[in-house]
C-alpha cells in the first residue's frame, strides 16, 4: 500500500507478526523435476490457509538468501542422479519439512521478507523499498531542504518500514534518519487525532525519548525524520555490530555479543523505566520496547519509535505475549518487554523463550531477582510488577539521575481521551486474540490426549472390560430365566392360565 493510497474499505490490515506454519502435504513428479505442495497457515485458524507449490531449486534460492544470518540451516543436499526415485523423494520431503520448521520457528528468520514471500507470495509481492523511495521523493519535491543520500536496506526487521539516510541542505554535515511505514492493524486513532499526537511528539524535548524532528501522516502511511546515531542502538552495542548492516547479519548469530557490566545495567535500566513512566503518565501506549529501539547517546538511553503504538504497527514480541493471558494491557506489555531487554543486557542475548525459570549464573543476584519477577512462570500467571514498583527495587532505586526536575508530557485533554479510547481498543483486540489462541490450545491438547498411545490403550482396556461385563450379565440373566422355568411346576402354587407369572426383573450389580 503506497503512501498516498487509501486502504480498501472494510479490508483488515495484515498483522505481519502472526506466525506462519508450513506443512508439505504432497509431492508430484513432472517431466524433469519434483514439485512439493505446501499448506501454509496464518495463525491458528485452518480457514486462513492456502497452498503454494515449490521446487527444490526454490528452496535452494531461499537458503542462499538466508546465508547472511550466519546460521547453519538443515537444507537437504542436492542430488543429480536418482533424484526422481520414490524413496529419495520421500526422504527429501522429510528433510525439506525439517528445514521449513527451522525457519518458521526462528523469531528473526520467520519475520524476514524473503521467507514471507516464499510462503505467502500474494501478500508480499510488492517492492516496499521502491514504493517508499517513490513516495519520499514525491514529498521532497515540495520540501526542497531535504535530500536522500542512500537507502539503509534491511537494517530493521519490519517488512513495511523502510529507512533512508538523508541530510538537510542547510546543515550538510548532519545526517538524519528518515523512516517510511505503513499504518498497522492496531491503528485506532482517527486521522485527525493521529496528526495531533504526531505533532505533539515532534520536537518534544525530554532526556529519555529520542527526538522526532518531523512527521507527516496520510490515511495509510507515515513519514518520520529523526537524528541518525552513528553508534547505533543498544542491541548494536551489545552485539558489537555495525548499525548499517542487515539485521539478519547483525543479530541472528552475533560473534561478539556480550552482556553489560552491572553499573551499566542499573543506569540504562533505570533510564528506560523513566522513559516508560513518562509515557504512561501521559496516557501514551508504547508496546515496542526492545534493544533495537533504544539509542544510547553519551551514557543516556533514549526510547525510539514511541509513535509506533499510535501508528498501529504490531510489536515484535506480540507472538510471545499473545500466549500469556495475564499480559493483556499496554502497561503489562511494556513491563514484559522490559524483562526481555534486561535479560539481553545481562546475558548478551534475548531469552530463547518465555517463561524463563532457569537463569545462567551471573554475579548480579539483584538482576536475577527482577528478571524472575517479570519472566518466570509464576509472574506470567499471577501478574508482574508495575514500572513504578520496578523503579523502587534495590537494583534501580539507588541510581543517580542527572535530570532532577520532574518530567512530564503535557497532553491536551481531548487527545488524552482519544488515546485512552484507542488504548482500550488495542487491548480488546489483543484479549480476543488471546482467547482464541487459548481455546485452540485446549482443543489441541484434548485431541492430542485422545490420540495418544497411552489413551488408546486405556480405551482398549476399558472396551474389553465392558465387553466382559456385558457377557457376564447376559450369562447370569439366562441362568436365572432357566432356573425360574425349570422349578415353576414343583414348587410354585397353581395359577390361573389367564394370569401367567411375570418373568424375573432382578437387576445385578455391575462387575
Amino acid at each position: 500500500m503506497s503512501f498516498l493510497e487509501k486502504p480498501s474499505p472494510g479490508k483488515p490490515l495484515l498483522d505481519d507478526t502472526v506466525p506462519l506454519t508450513a506443512v508439505i502435504e504432497a509431492s508430484q513428479n513432472l517431466q524433469s523435476h519434483t514439485e512439493y505442495i505446501i499448506r501454509v497457515q496464518r495463525g491458528v485458524s485452518a480457514d486462513n490457509s492456502w497452498q503454494v507449490v515449490r521446487r527444490y531449486s526454490d528452496f535452494d534460492v531461499l537458503n542462499s538468501s538466508l546465508m547472511v544470518c550466519g546460521i547453519s540451516l538443515p537444507l537437504p543436499p542436492k542430488k543429480l542422479i536418482g533424484n526422481m526415485d520414490r524413496e529419495f523423494i520421500a526422504e527429501r520431503q522429510r528433510g525439506l519439512q525439517a528445514y521449513l520448521d527451522s525457519i518458521t520457528q526462528h523469531p528473526l528468520l520467520s519475520s524476514s521478507l524473503t521467507v514471507k514471500k516464499f510462503l505467502d507470495p500474494n501478500n508480499y509481492c510488492a517492492n516496499y523499498t521502491e514504493i517508499a523511495l517513490q513516495q519520499v521523493s514525491m514529498y521532497f519535491r515540495s520540501n526542497l531542504k531535504w535530500e536522500v543520500l542512500e537507502p539503509l536496506r534491511d537494517i530493521g526487521w519490519r517488512i513495511r518500514k523502510k529507512y533512508f539516510l538523508i541530510k538537510n541542505k542547510e546543515q550538510p554535515k548532519e545526517r538524519y534518519l528518515l523512516s517510511w511505514v505503513d499504518l498497522g492493524p492496531d491503528k485506532f486513532l482517527s486521522d485527525k487525532d493521529l496528526q495531533s499526537a504526531m505533532k505533539l511528539f515532534t520536537n518534544l524535548s525530554t532526556p529519555y525519548l529520542c527526538p522526532l524532528l518531523f512527521s507527516s501522516t496520510s490515511e495509510s502511511s507515515a513519514l518520520l525524520i529523526r537524528p541518525f546515531s552513528e553508534k547505533g542502538s543498544l542491541r548494536d552495542h551489545i552485539c558489537k555490530a555495525k548499525p548499517r548492516e542487515s539485521y539478519l547479519k547483525k543479530y541472528c548469530n552475533p560473534k561478539k555479543s556480550q552482556g553489560l557490566e552491572l553499573p551499566q545495567i542499573k543506569l540504562y535500566g533505570r533510564q528506560i523505566l523513566e522513559g516508560l513512566k513518562l509515557l504512561h503518565e501521559a496516557s501514551v501506549f508504547f508496546g515496542h520496547l526492545h534493544a533495537s529501539n533504544v539509542i544510547v547517546d553519551n551514557g543516556v538511553c533514549q526510547l525510539m519509535d514511541v509513535e509506533n503504538g499510535m501508528l498501529g504497527v504490531p510489536s515484535v514480541l506480540r507472538p510471545s505475549f499473545t500466549q500469556l493471558r495475564k499480559i493483556n494491557t499496554t502497561e503489562s506489555i511494556d513491563v514484559f518487554c522490559f524483562g526481555h531487554i534486561l535479560f539481553e543486557m545481562t546475558y548478551g542475548r534475548p531469552p530463547d523463550s518465555v517463561p524463563v525459570d532457569q537463569y545462567p549464573p551471573v554475579p548480579y543476584t539483584t538482576v536475577v531477582s527482577v528478571l524472575q519477577s517479570i519472566l518466570s512462570t509464576e509472574a506470567c500467571k499471577s501478574g508482574m510488577p508495575t514500572v513504578s514498583q520496578l523503579i523502587q527495587t534495590p537494583l534501580f532505586s539507588d541510581v543517580k539521575l542527572q535530570q532532577s526536575d520532574k518530567l512530564q508530557i503535557k497532553v491536551p485533554s481531548r487527545l488524552k481521551e482519544a488515546l485512552k479510547t484507542a488504548k482500550e481498543s488495542l487491548e480488546k483486540r489483543l484479549q480476543e486474540e488471546q482467547r482464541v489462541l487459548h481455546q485452540h490450545r485446549r482443543l489441541t491438547r484434548a485431541q492430542s490426549h485422545h490420540g495418544s498411545e497411552e489413551e488408546r490403550k486405556r480405551r482398549k482396556i476399558l472396551a474389553r472390560k465392558k465387553s466382559r461385563q456385558s457377557a457376564y450379565e447376559n450369562e447370569e440373566d439366562a441362568s436365572i430365566r432357566n432356573n425360574n422355568n425349570s422349578g415353576s411346576g414343583a414348587s410354585s402354587p397353581p395359577t390361573c392360565p389367564s394370569s401367567p407369572t411375570p418373568p424375573s426383573t432382578t437387576e445385578h450389580a455391575p462387575f
